[in-house]
């Protein structure tokens, strides 16, 4: 009698229909030189899934999360856009780098799948018309003013050298910088490319020492950006270095030391500012994680995606699309996000930081 209603018992689970489950992806460095900020996005991502699983899901349905190492390079960013097509996934938050994102985008549009990236700012991503791309964050022609503004300003009549990593993000970076500082008058005295993963930058320390610059702006990734400062200072080069986004990372301070104190970065407005995500920052907290920089950013965009599936009714990505583009609000922990017809979000979205014992601080009253 007993096996009888235990084989019933079986018969009886075996039969009830498996639970949905909505597949999201993430992609971007875990390791290389932006993996820092590629944990930090990371962690966002986490985060929001856990909190909106706790809330019942997306249209009752559990998220299930599949992360993807890119290292930041552009082919493994294929590689692995190829690996969450073939798993069927259809909503990806990713990639970090610029460079990494634009051609991983091309593979998600052509397998109909919608892309939202928490940190590429490279116009490219937005510009080329695809229905997918989209950002939680601003873009370089944004972050490239507001920095060739302050230099500028703060700088005219005297010597800034730039210095870019040749990437899509770091050479367009700094391309808007100097774009914006010529405008304003200020012709630069050296435009200068370096290679990702270089270690020695003595050589173009003394570049910058025999042309008596009296400041350094630089378009690239906290590693290369640390190294090139620690090597200023320790050729007594003691001027000040400006930079974009992406060396925003407690790993800049850890590798150019004390050098590093005083370095002005644009990026973001700190959205752990933001009243209305005090019980999210605890929720971190509680894990041990400081949701700095791309965090909240990448919180944001599963916001986006989740708000979006509920708008369309169904997780259909040409259908979120289309709720995305029409200009309806989305209530994020970064605020409230609209977006245009690119993909690109509405609002200016850039301030400066200056680092002060170890962390980036936002500049009042700028």
């Amino acid at each position: 009698m007993k096996s009888w209603i235990f084989a019933a018992a079986a018969v009886a689970v075996l039969a009830q229909p498996a639970r949905a489950e909505f597949k999201l992806g993430w992609a971007g460095p875990l390791s290389g030189g932006s993996a820092a900020v590629g944990v930090q996005n990371r962690n966002g991502v986490q985060q929001a899934v856990d909190d909106i699983n706790a809330g019942g899901g997306i249209l009752g349905e559990k998220i299930s999360v599949r992360f993807e190492d890119d290292a930041g390079d552009p082919k493994q960013a294929v590689s692995v856009a190829n690996r969450l097509m073939s798993d069927g996934i259809m909503f990806v938050v990713g990639h970090q780098n610029s460079g990494a994102s634009i051609p991983a985008s091309e593979v998600y549009s052509e397998a109909g799948a919608l892309q939202i990236t928490p940190a590429s700012t490279n116009p490219k991503f937005t510009d080329r018309g695809l229905w997918n791309t989209f950002r939680t964050c601003g873009r370089d022609d944004q972050q490239g003013t507001v920095a060739g503004n302050y230099l500028a300003k703060n700088f005219g009549g005297k010597k800034v050298f730039i210095i870019h990593d040749k990437t899509p993000y770091g050479r367009g970076l700094a391309d808007e910088v100097k774009k914006t500082i010529n405008a304003g008058g200020l012709k630069e005295i050296a435009f200068e490319g370096i290679n990702v993963g270089e270690k020695d930058y003595s050589a173009l320390v003394s570049k910058i020492k025999s042309a008596g610059a009296d400041a350094v702006y630089f378009g690239g990734v906290y590693t290369e950006g640390g190294l090139i400062l620690r090597q200023m200072r320790d050729q007594a080069l003691n001027i000040p270095m400006l930079g974009g986004d992406a060396m925003f990372s407690g790993e800049f301070a850890s590798i150019a030391g004390p050098a590093s104190e005083g370095t002005l970065i644009t990026f973001s407005p700190d959205a752990r500012k933001n009243p209305a995500a005090a019980p999210i920052i605890e929720r971190f907290k509680a894990k041990n994680i400081d949701p700095e920089g791309f965090t909240l950013y990448a919180y944001a965009a599963v916001q986006v995606i989740a708000q979006g599936i509920k708008a369309a009714g169904k997780a259909d990505p040409k259908l979120v699309a289309d709720k995305i583009h029409s200009g309806m609000t989305f209530d994020t922990v970064v605020g409230p996000l609209s977006y245009d017809k690119k993909g690109d979000i509405t609002r200016l979205d850039f301030v400066f930081y200056k680092l002060e014992n170890g962390r980036f601080q936002e500049i009042a009253g700028q």
